[in-house]
């Protein structure tokens, strides 16, 4: 196996200096903000062939939710020059295992979700529009089309908990809505059609949802740079390698057969009690002997 050497070593290149100060075209985040959503009794649409499990069912359990999409839009807040409203449209794709009979496994089902948010985050102002040669594929013009003045929001987020799962009659636990209304680049994504006529039941998902928007725009920056980095790191061909010097490489898993504790009974370990014999701020009274505090050190 090669020696794989570190990349750009930082001490080496620090200790030579700043060589130049350099113009990058970059995106600065102007404002951001972070949401803990919890999302509560949504409706869960399904296809023809999944609506006729729920149908079946005795009762659902959440297996897992993931984040399929999402559409965003920015538009500038009247009479407050700056701000931005962004509007998020989440697409969740739910999966459900429906329990039809007592002594049989249930059947996993797949069901689509949607939740809109919106918040108003700065962006400063700009009134030019940007062009570029990069190749844009189906257009008339093979280059990016002109962007708006408008920042850029990006929306980062994690897949959602799925925190409850029940089943109910359409209009008793759920809103009386009509069929879904997904766009059809969503709808593509499951197997089946929307357009149930009545289903007999409904499902509704309790989701927790953790998310980060920002607004940025393209400037450039002035910032000093040390020099190029070029790439020390030797490539690998563990392919051609003997598997067994490939394992040699892995360190023994001694965490796996001997699990750590919590505290390790040592000065300075972080346990809470700042590891000090005679001040331990724990909650025990900075008693030396009688220490109960539940941190597992012993002095």
């Amino acid at each position: 196996m090669a020696d794989n050497r570190s990349c750009c070593s930082t001490a080496d290149v620090v200790s030579g200096g700043i060589r130049e100060a350099v113009c990058i075209d970059t995106n600065r985040v102007y404002d951001s903000c972070a949401d803990k959503d919890c999302l509560a009794d949504m409706r869960v649409y399904f296809t023809d062939r999944a609506q006729c499990v729920i149908d079946n069912a005795t009762s659902v359990r959440c297996r897992s939710c993931k984040i399929i999409n999402s559409f965003i839009d920015v538009e500038a807040v009247p009479f407050n020059r700056g701000y931005y409203s962004v509007d998020i449209t989440f697409f969740f794709k739910v999966y459900l295992d429906a329990y039809t009979t007592p002594m049989n496994p249930p059947c996993t089902v797949e069901g689509l979700t949607s939740f809109s948010k919106k918040c108003i985050l700065y962006g400063s102002e700009g009134n030019v529009r940007i062009f570029s040669s990069e190749f844009s594929p189906d257009e008339a013009d093979e280059q990016f089309l002109p962007t708006s003045a408008n920042p850029k929001a990006k929306v980062q987020c994690v897949d959602p908990i799925c925190l409850e799962a029940k089943l109910c009659r359409p209009c008793d636990c759920c809103e009386c809505e009509g069929c879904c209304s997904a766009p059809g680049c969503i709808r593509r994504l499951f197997d089946g059609d929307f357009n149930v006529a009545s289903p007999e039941k409904a499902v509704r998902v309790t989701l927790g949802l953790f998310t980060i928007v920002q607004l940025e725009r393209d400037v450039q920056m002035l910032i000093p740079a040390y020099d190029f980095c070029v790439p020390e790191k030797e490539c690998c061909h563990d392919m051609e390698n003997d598997p067994c010097d490939a394992f040699k490489q892995i360190r023994f898993p001694v965490n796996e057969f001997f699990p750590p504790t919590e505290c390790h009974q040592k000065k300075n370990d972080g346990c809470g009690c700042g590891g000090r014999e005679r001040e331990n701020n724990c909650g025990c009274g900075g008693r030396e002997r009688d220490n109960n505090c539940g941190c597992g050190c012993q002095r």
